[in-house]
């Protein structure tokens, strides 16, 4: 089951912290991270490749970003 993060409207590093704090909690195989500025999508996918997972897909609507990252 995919666990969702909204991020919209906070800026970095608030959006890669609550990623990484989702990601230690070891529950979910897949985050989908909801941004909505260009430097929060990339500093997530890096954060999360970084940890090992890999980013699966992201999707943008309306100025929203949804990053969908999964265990590695």
């Amino acid at each position: 089951m995919a666990k969702t993060i909204d991020a919209r409207g906070l800026s970095c590093p608030q959006p890669v912290l609550m990623t990484l704090d989702e990601i230690k909690t070891g529950k979910a195989d897949e985050i989908i991270v909801m941004v909505d500025n260009d430097a929060s999508k990339e500093n997530v996918s890096r954060a999360a490749v970084s940890r090992g997972w890999m980013v699966a897909n992201i999707d943008e609507k309306n100025g929203v970003f949804n990053v969908t990252i999964k265990k590695g």
